[in-house]
């Protein structure tokens, strides 16, 4: 069988899909090459919030330290959602760009993107989102994607308001969004970049024309086709298999605290990714479970996948006001297409194991000689 083409775009009037090749911290600086252009005619004011990924936060920083501009951080409720009314206050005439992820990756919350967007649209302000972790499981891309074999990846000419108005398509919502592959089970180190058509962007890299002068390099083919099959692969099944992969998470969590006490579930209950579980076990720290997980087969991380390694307690946590100690306990599991029920009440009795493990050995420890 022969491979898929390598993904085309199509420009309709509103909108643009650039499949590239390029690292996810790449798609991520997104907001940078836009900023870059708009900054002259507007301002040096960013808006973001305190819970996004590190490829976001660290760019934003240079902005802030390099270039001039001024940073507002917005904060997130206990549940994790930005304040909106915040957002609402803090746009001024100077502000360039907002940029609000659409899910995060530790805790799986789904921000008010509708909302989001309309506030950022009554200010007259270009609207970023990292969409990262959304792809594959939310509904994300317009109504006139399509994908097959032979023909890859490309958007069709379509009504941008109606998606506006259901704020069922992410990208309709805003002006820019970034994805990386390896989230939707493509290769590593491949993604692609929405821009809505009419934003010039300026390129952060020199040295060819490559990608409409957007960014310098020979296209890596084969990781393109590869992005491009896997997002047909996983928009196949999606509504079906985020049921299945929720009804997975929802029977880990039934099954973790039935058996473990205290265990505490962190981020908001209702909107959040399906597959996405972020926990807190108070009886020891993340590492020292994270250790023992692996030595019983089970993946896992306390945060970001990038930070592992890390004892520093997450970010996302500290800024939705969990204690430190809670912080510093946090586990995160995710569900996957492979996922199976046996795997999952076979890792909620590890966890428990683990946990009575190590309550009996601090027990022998207390006890006077």
């Amino acid at each position: 069988m022969s491979p898929p083409a390598p993904p085309c775009c199509r420009f309709s009037e509103r909108n643009l899909a650039i499949p590239r090749a390029f690292t996810p911290l790449d798609a991520k600086r997104a907001l940078r090459l836009t900023t870059r252009r708009s900054r002259g005619a507007r301002g040096k004011h960013l808006i973001s919030a305190k819970t996004e990924h590190h490829a976001v936060l660290n760019t934003i920083e240079h902005l802030e330290k390099r270039e001039g501009f001024e940073v507002t951080w917005l904060s997130v409720s206990q549940a994790g959602r930005v304040d909106l009314d915040q957002l609402t206050d803090t746009i001024r005439d100077d502000t360039v760009l907002v940029s609000i992820m659409h899910a995060n990756n530790e805790t799986g919350v789904i921000q008010p993107l509708p909302e989001i967007s309309e506030i950022c649209r009554a200010g007259g302000v270009l609207l970023h989102s990292d969409m990262v972790q959304s792809f594959g499981k939310l509904a994300v891309i317009p109504s006139g994607v399509e994908g097959s074999r032979g023909e890859g990846f490309k958007i069709t000419q379509r009504d941008p308001s109606t998606s506006l108005r259901s704020g069922r398509d992410g990208v309709s919502l805003v002006d820019a969004a970034s994805f990386a592959a390896h989230k939707f089970y493509g290769p590593k180190g491949a993604g692609f970049l929405f821009l809505r058509s009419g934003i010039p962007i300026e390129p952060i890299h020199f040295g060819g024309a490559h990608e409409n002068q957007r960014r310098p390099g020979t296209e890596n083919v084969a990781a393109i086709a590869g992005m491009a099959a896997a997002a047909e692969f996983v928009e196949r099944d999606r509504e079906q298999e985020q049921e299945r992969e929720r009804n997975l998470r929802d029977r880990l969590w039934q099954e973790i605290s039935a058996q473990i006490s205290p265990v505490v579930l962190n981020g908001d209950t209702h909107r959040r990714l399906a597959n996405t579980l972020n926990i807190s076990l108070p009886a020891l720290d993340s590492e020292t479970m994270l250790m023992a997980l692996d030595l019983e087969g089970v993946c896992a991380s306390s945060g970001s996948a990038c930070m592992v390694g890390s004892v520093v307690a997450s970010h996302v946590l500290l800024a939705m006001g969990l204690p430190l100690a809670l912080a510093r306990s946090a586990i995160r599991f995710s569900i996957g297409k492979y996922s199976t029920e046996e795997e999952i009440s076979a890792t909620a009795g590890i966890v428990s194991e683990i946990v009575q493990r190590t309550n009996a050995k601090r027990s022998e420890k207390t006890v006077p000689v």
